[in-house]
């Protein structure tokens, strides 16, 4: 199984996943999305996969630097134009095993790797 690992390097739930991830043997890709960036054929695929509306990290200290006209009337198009623009605005980590999607650390994440 071919993993890749969209994450940033500095977020402590990304590196908490990468290890969890190594540790079940995986040898993931690592793409990290603020020097990597994400590409926007990429960005599609995975909002596709889990949806918009989870893959916008709402709750990041960029979301809250944006002014209330970029964060108004939001939908698709818009969603993946800021995350394109502002790639910490990307839910992480993404972890895409080429069958399948995931994002974030949850615990029913963390049992599909462990």
């Amino acid at each position: 199984m071919s993993l890749t690992i969209y994450h940033l390097k500095t977020c402590d739930t990304c590196r908490k996943a990468i290890k969890a991830v190594q540790a079940a043997g995986h040898s993931p890709a690592l793409v990290d999305v603020r020097a990597d960036g994400v590409p926007s054929d990429k960005l599609k695929t995975i909002a596709k996969a889990v949806g918009w509306e989870r893959l916008l990290n709402t709750r990041s200290t960029t979301w809250r630097g944006l002014e209330d006209t970029e964060k108004a009337d939001m939908n698709e198009a818009k969603a993946l134009a800021l995350m394109n623009a502002h790639p910490t605005l990307i839910k992480r980590p993404v972890i895409d095993t080429g069958l399948d999607i995931t994002v974030g650390w949850s615990k029913e994440v963390q049992a599909k790797f462990s």
